[in-house]
């Protein structure tokens, strides 16, 4: 099995499916992920859905079951398999303890989660395994965000995954300001460079920002406009509301450099656009930026993806003093929970800050 890029011939609309060993797609995840895209789900979820359910069905047919009928304790043995190297997913290898897994806590529960939402969507044909992927319990879950009306559903039966891993929790991968100067000092082109700051400055999803027209961006005012939309490029802004960010003057300066000795006389409403590759003049892809961020890694070996620039706008601007509130909005978080649970963590560094600025360690007892 295997997973393919396909496009709507009436839409353009880009979506995923999973091929079957005859190269055909394997109908029930077809019709999942169409009812994904037709709910305009981003394309990037679409595909990691897709990449899941494909995990899900290669191991029904390595155990010719049925993925209409499986039981708990199939879904039990796919997070074994998951986890299992592959050359021993056939169980006739025994794994040694020592032996890492191949899938994280954090993946297993990813897939896990995808596996529920699928078996929810085809409950309404009739089958009924969704059950076995959630138990009914008393209460919410401890601690932590509580919904409005808490007091009066607390009592009422909430639906728990029954099957999920215990994963540790990920702190943020962010730069620092050296490593992005020397990010920003790697770049050939201003446009290269433009794309960085942006995301840098504002805390964009590179999809966001692969998404700006030109009239996105208010030069006067200092501030980018981030609209939900559908783009030529694929590109998509996954939050669902408009928001406007405040960007620096050095970044509008650099805009203006770039539109003078770069982009010229182009007609086009894409900020981001092929100038040097082809097709020449269309708006720049997910791959060509991806292919940017390779070229940046050789130059300056550094080890990073466009989304740690949002990471590291985000914990400077928290680390700077800025309210959760007004980060989750510049960010585009759905509300603050969210980016309470993201980035409302402090490394050492930030509590001994924090510690000397208060004078913790000022005229204490000599021990």
């Amino acid at each position: 099995m295997f997973v393919t890029r396909v496009v709507s011939p009436v839409s353009s609309r880009e979506s995923w499916t999973v091929l079957g060993d005859d190269d055909r797609p394997v109908e029930p995840v077809e019709r999942y992920l169409a009812y994904l895209t037709g709910i305009e789900r981003s394309p990037n979820t679409v595909k990691a859905y897709a990449h899941d359910l494909k995990d899900w069905f290669e191991f029904l047919g390595d155990r010719g079951l049925d993925w209409r009928s499986v039981t708990l304790e199939d879904v039990d043995g796919f997070v074994a398999w998951l986890r299992a190297p592959a050359e021993a997913r056939d169980g006739r290898v025994a794994v040694l303890p020592s032996v890492a897994p191949v899938c994280s806590e954090s993946t297993v529960n990813r897939k896990l989660s995808a596996l529920g939402s699928f078996y929810t969507h085809t409950a309404r044909d009739g089958v009924d395994v969704a059950m076995l992927l959630s138990s009914w319990q008393v209460g919410g879950a401890r601690g932590g965000w509580k919904p409005f009306l808490h007091h009066i559903s607390k009592s009422m039966p909430q639906r728990r995954r029954t099957v999920a891993l215990k994963a540790p929790k990920k702190l943020p991968r962010v730069l620092t300001p050296e490593q992005v100067q020397a990010l920003l000092d790697g770049c050939e082109h201003l446009r290269d460079r433009l794309l960085l700051v942006i995301l840098y400055d504002t805390g964009m999803r590179i999809g966001e920002a692969l998404g700006l027209r030109h009239n996105d961006i208010a030069a006067a005012e200092r501030q980018i406009t981030v609209t939900r939309r559908d783009n030529d490029n694929g590109a998509r802004a996954k939050s669902p509301t408009t928001r406007t960010v405040p960007v620096s003057a050095e970044l509008i300066r650099l805009y203006g450099d770039y539109l003078h000795r770069e982009y010229g006389d182009l007609d086009s409403d894409y900020v981001f656009v092929n100038l040097w590759g082809r097709p020449f003049g269309q708006p720049w892809t997910y791959a060509a930026v991806y292919d940017l961020i390779r070229r940046l890694r050789q130059r300056t070996g550094i080890d990073f993806d466009p989304h740690w620039l949002r990471h590291s706008a985000a914990t400077r601007l928290l680390r700077d003093g800025v309210g959760l509130e007004v980060v989750a909005q510049l960010l585009g978080h759905s509300n603050v929970t969210v980016t309470a649970t993201t980035y409302g963590h402090l490394t050492v560094e930030d509590a001994r800050a924090v510690l000397d600025e208060a004078g913790w360690f000022d005229g204490r007892v000599s021990w």
